[in-house]
């Protein structure tokens, strides 16, 4: 436990930010969630459309520290490859 009154502050501040990080983290899974599904659906149209509302997501959550830069691109380019792949 934290003795010091800055430690016991860090621990706040650090609650916080873990409840708001798991928060944008949480969204942006559903962004992804969604692309995946139009993708086993089959449904070429609507995945397009929830790539596009992934992509900035994605690389919003980049610009807040969520996620690493390139984790991020990696997950636009495979998922955008599968998108392009739907006949």
């Amino acid at each position: 436990m934290a003795n010091t009154s800055s430690a016991k502050k860090n621990v706040r501040k650090m609650a916080r930010k873990t409840a708001v990080n798991k928060a944008r983290r949480s969204s942006v899974r559903t962004f992804l969630r969604r692309v995946e599904e139009a993708i086993t659906a089959g449904d070429k149209t609507a995945a397009t459309a929830a790539l596009q509302q992934a992509e900035p997501a994605l690389m919003r959550a980049v610009s807040k520290g969520v996620f690493h830069k390139n984790t991020a691109s990696r997950k636009i380019s495979r998922l955008n490859k599968r998108v392009k792949a739907i006949a």
